[in-house]
C-alpha cells in the first residue's frame, strides 16, 4: 500500500519555516561580524535540510531555488568565497523569497514567479562573479575544469515493491538532476498489459548519464534512501564514451521552476484558511512527564473515591472529604500543567525584529541598535500569534518617528547610534512588553494641537499627559509632515490599540521630549482562563475580568450627578465616573437594584479612563474557563465570551470596552 506523503507536509513546512528563521538570524550575525564557522555551518545545514525535504515531498521549485543558495553557502563554508554586505543582502532577500514560496506551497496560493526569477538570477550572478583572490580563483577554475570532464553512467532499476515503501523514482531523478546535466532513457519493456497492471507496483527502470562536477559520493547520497529497494550501479565514463542521450522522461531541469499556479476555488480557499490556523507547539519532555504524573495522581484519587462510594456510610465522611480535597488539588495542578504546555517563549515574536530594524534603518539612513531582554518570558501561544502585528507597528514608529537622523543626534549631544529596546517581563498575573527608544520623544503640544484641529479635543481643554498620548491611537491621527511608505498616513496605531484590547490587554505611553519614549503593553498570560469577579444582575450572573477592576463601592445618592448629553455620573473622590447600568444595556427587567443606592458600583478601567458598572450584588472571585460565544452562537456586543459555573449554569463574561461603546 502506497504511503500518502501529504500527511507529513505540515511538519515539513513548520520545520522549514524554523530553518528559514535560523538562516535569517545567522546571516544577520554574519553581517554584524558576530558569526563564526559554526554559525556558517548552521546556515548551510538549514538550507540543506530544506532542499532535501522539498525534493522528497515533490516541491521541486523550492528544492531548485534552495540548491543554488546551498551551493553559494558551501563555497563560503569551504573558504572559497567570502560574503560581503551586498551578498548577505541578496541571501536575506532569497530567504524572504523562499518563505514566500513555502507559504504558497502550504496554502495553495499563487507564487510570484517574477520575484523568484529576480532572486534566482541575483544568486547566479554572485556565483558567476570573479573572485578577487588569484590563488582561490585559479583553484576554482582548475577544479571546475577537472570536474567538467567527468561523466557518470547510472543504472537505476527499482524493485517491484519500490513504491510500497513510500518511495517515488521521479523524486530521486529530480534530486539527481541538481548535481549536473542529466540525460538518459527509460526502459518500459517490463510493463505488463493493462489488465494485469497493478498501479502500486514498479515496472520501469532508467539508464542515465550525468555530466558535471558531481562526485560518486554525492551520487550515492541521492540513492541512500532507496538502495535497499532498487538495483543501482554507478560508473565513470571516459570522455569518448559520453554520448548525447534523450532527455529523461521526467522534469529534471536545474533552473528554478515556478510553482504551478492553481485556480482559486472554494476547496483551495478552505485549504488556505486551514493552513493559516493550523499550528502546533513543541513541548519539552519534562512538561509531558509532569502532565503524565498529574494524570496518574488523578486516577489514583478517582479510584479511591470510587471505592468509598461503593459502600458509603457516615463513618467514612471524613475520608470522603479528604478525597475531595485531594481531587481539587490534583485538578488544579493538572490545569496548571496543561496551561504550561501552551506557554511558549516570546522570543518567537522578538526574532522577527533584528531583520526589520536592520532593513528599515538602512532604508532611512539611520544608525540603530536593537537590544532585547526577557526573550525567554513565556505566555500563551494564542497571545504570541496575535501580538506580533501590534509590536511591528510600534517598532516601525519608533524607527521612523522616534530615532533621529545621525546628524541630529550628534547635534543634540547624543550618540550617533540610536537604541531601541524590547523588554518582556512578568508583573502580577500579566506580562508586560515595553518598546523603548532614546529618540526625540513625543511633542505633547503638537499632538494636542492636532487633536483640536481634528475635533477630538475642545480648544482650551486641560488634558493629562496620558490623555494626550491616547490621541495617537485615534483612527487617521498622524503628526507626520510627509507621507512615506514606512508611516505617515495615520493607519496602524488605532489597529494596534484595538488588537491589544481584543486580547484583554492595555497600552500606556510615557515620553520625555528630547530623551525618548516608552510604549508599555500589558497582556494576560493566557486567553483560555481568566480571573473574574462574579456579579448578579436580576436572576443572571455575569463575570467581570479582574484585570479591569479598580475597586468596588457602595454608592451614595448625594454623589450621583446628571450631566447634559452624558447621562449619569458618580463623583468618586475628585473624579466623575460615567455609569454603565448593565440592566439597561442588556434589557434585564427583573434587576433588583433600580436606585443607585440599592446596588453596587464596580469601578473599571478602559482606554485610560474609569467607569462605574452598576450591578445588584457581588458574588465572589473565581477562575473561569472562557468559551467562545461567537463560534457557538453569534457575536454579541458587550459580551466577550461565556463560562460554565460550578452549579452547571452559564455566566456571560462582560467585555468592558464593548459596554462603553454600547453606552455612547
Amino acid at each position: 500500500m502506497a504511503i500518502d506523503m501529504e500527511q507529513f507536509h505540515q511538519v515539513f513546512f513548520e520545520e522549514s519555516f524554523e530553518g528559514l528563521d535560523v538562516m535569517e538570524t545567522g546571516l544577520l550575525n554574519l553581517d554584524n561580524g558576530e558569526a563564526d564557522d559554526e554559525e556558517i555551518n548552521t546556515i548551510f545545514r538549514a538550507a540543506h535540510s530544506i532542499k532535501g525535504g522539498s525534493g522528497t515531498f515533490g516541491f521541486q521549485a523550492i528544492a531548485d531555488f534552495t540548491h543554488i543558495m546551498e551551493t553559494l553557502l558551501d563555497e563560503v563554508r569551504d573558504g572559497i568565497r567570502e560574503l560581503n554586505h551586498s551578498a548577505i543582502n541578496v541571501l536575506l532577500k532569497s530567504v524572504d523569497c523562499l518563505r514566500m514560496m513555502m507559504t504558497a506551497a502550504s496554502d495553495g496560493s499563487d507564487v510570484n514567479d517574477d520575484e523568484v526569477k529576480i532572486n534566482f538570477d541575483a544568486l547566479q550572478t554572485i556565483l558567476g562573479a570573479e573572485n578577487t583572490s588569484a590563488p582561490v580563483a585559479a583553484k576554482t577554475v582548475a577544479v571546475a575544469a577537472d570536474n567538467a570532464a567527468k561523466a557518470w553512467k547510472i543504472s537505476f532499476s527499482p524493485h517491484k515493491n519500490f513504491m510500497q515503501f513510500g518511495n517515488d523514482p521521479i523524486r530521486v531523478i529530480r534530486e539527481l538532476s541538481t548535481l549536473g546535466s542529466l540525460s538518459g532513457q527509460v526502459d518500459t519493456s517490463k510493463v505488463p498489459d493493462f489488465s494485469d497492471l497493478n498501479p502500486e507496483d514498479m515496472f520501469l527502470s532508467w539508464d542515465l548519464q550525468l555530466k558535471g562536477d558531481a562526485s560518486k559520493a554525492a551520487i550515492d547520497d541521492v540513492f541512500a534512501w532507496v538502495e535497499d529497494e532498487s538495483d543501482i550501479s554507478v560508473s565513470e565514463l571516459k570522455s569518448a564514451e559520453a554520448s548525447v542521450s534523450q532527455p529523461v522522461a521526467a522534469p529534471v531541469t536545474q533552473a528554478a521552476q515556478p510553482i504551478e499556479k492553481k485556480t482559486t476555488t472554494t476547496a483551495a480557499a478552505e485549504k488556505k484558511e486551514k493552513a493559516a490556523v493550523s499550528s502546533s507547539i513543541r513541548v519539552g519532555i519534562d512538561k509531558i512527564d509532569d502532565l503524565i504524573n498529574m494524570v496518574g495522581e488523578l486516577v489514583i484519587t478517582q479510584s479511591m473515591l470510587s471505592m468509598l462510594g461503593e459502600d458509603f456510610n457516615m463513618s467514612r465522611l471524613e475520608k470522603l472529604q479528604e478525597g475531595l480535597i485531594q481531587l481539587d488539588r490534583h485538578t488544579r495542578e493538572l490545569q496548571e500543567s496543561v496551561m504550561q504546555i501552551r506557554m511558549v517563549p516570546i522570543s518567537f515574536t522578538f526574532s522577527r525584529f533584528p531583520r526589520m530594524v536592520r532593513d528599515l534603518s538602512e532604508k532611512l539612513g539611520k544608525n540603530i541598535e536593537l537590544v532585547m531582554h526577557g526573550e525567554n518570558t513565556e505566555l500563551d501561544k494564542t497571545v504570541i500569534e496575535k501580538i506580533g502585528d501590534p509590536l511591528v507597528h510600534l517598532v516601525r514608529n519608533s524607527i521612523d518617528h522616534g530615532i533621529e537622523m545621525p546628524e541630529a543626534r550628534i547635534a543634540a549631544g547624543k550618540p550617533k547610534v540610536g537604541t531601541i529596546q524590547l523588554n518582556a517581563f512578568h508583573r502580577g498575573g500579566n506580562i508586560v512588553i515595553e518598546i523603548t527608544d532614546d529618540g526625540k520623544g513625543i511633542d505633547k503640544e503638537v499632538i494636542y494641537n492636532k487633536g483640536v484641529e481634528k475635533g477630538l479635543v475642545e480648544a482650551g481643554a486641560k488634558l493629562a499627559d496620558q490623555q494626550i498620548y491616547d490621541l495617537l491611537f485615534n483612527p487617521g491621527f498622524s503628526t507626520a509632515t510627509e507621507i512615506t511608505d514606512v508611516s505617515g498616513r495615520g493607519v496602524g496605531m488605532d489597529v494596534v490599540k484595538k488588537n491589544i484590547m481584543s486580547l484583554g490587554g492595555a497600552i500606556e505611553t510615557h515620553s520625555v521630549k528630547g530623551q525618548g519614549s516608552i510604549f508599555s503593553i500589558r497582556l494576560p498570560l493566557t486567553l483560555a482562563i481568566l480571573d473574574g469577579q462574579s456579579v448578579a444582575v436580576g436572576g443572571d450572573n455575569y463575570i467581570i475580568p479582574l484585570v479591569s477592576i479598580v475597586e468596588s463601592v457602595q454608592p451614595k445618592k448625594e454623589q450621583l450627578n446628571m450631566v447634559a448629553g452624558k447621562g449619569e455620573t458618580y463623583k468618586l473622590r475628585d473624579e466623575y465616573l460615567p455609569i454603565l447600568r448593565v440592566c439597561d444595556l442588556f434589557n434585564i427587567p427583573d434587576a433588583k437594584a433600580k436606585k443607585l443606592e440599592d446596588g453596587l458600583l464596580v469601578v473599571v478601567e478602559a482606554d485610560g479612563k474609569h467607569f462605574g458598572v452598576f450591578v445588584d450584588d457581588l458574588l465572589g472571585q473565581q477562575q473561569v474557563v472562557i468559551k467562545s460565544l461567537e463560534s457557538n452562537y453569534k457575536r454579541i456586543e458587550g459580551i466577550s465570551g461565556a463560562t460554565i459555573l460550578g452549579d452547571g449554569s452559564v455566566a456571560l463574561i462582560l467585555d468592558i470596552p464593548g459596554l462603553i461603546r454600547m453606552s455612547d
